[in-house]
């Protein structure tokens, strides 16, 4: 994905609102604790496949997991 188009990672206030660690997150979803704080930090991008388990395991849809300047 371009990274002009997406903003920040939202995925840290998903987490707290599901009343979740990153541990559980990682967990749940086989997403290594690294990658996942990676995302959160913005420091790496989540692929499409990613997106979809976290998504599902947060049950929200891919386009709360970031900011998007469209």
């Amino acid at each position: 994905m371009p990274k002009d188009i997406i903003g920040k990672c939202l995925l840290l206030d998903l987490i707290k609102r599901a009343d979740m660690s990153q541990i559980e997150l990682s967990e749940l979803t086989g997403i290594s604790k690294q990658q996942i704080n990676e995302y959160i930090s913005n420091s790496r991008t989540m692929s499409l496949f990613n997106a979809k388990i976290i998504a599902n395991v947060l049950r929200c849809s891919i386009d709360d997991l970031y900011e998007w300047k469209l």
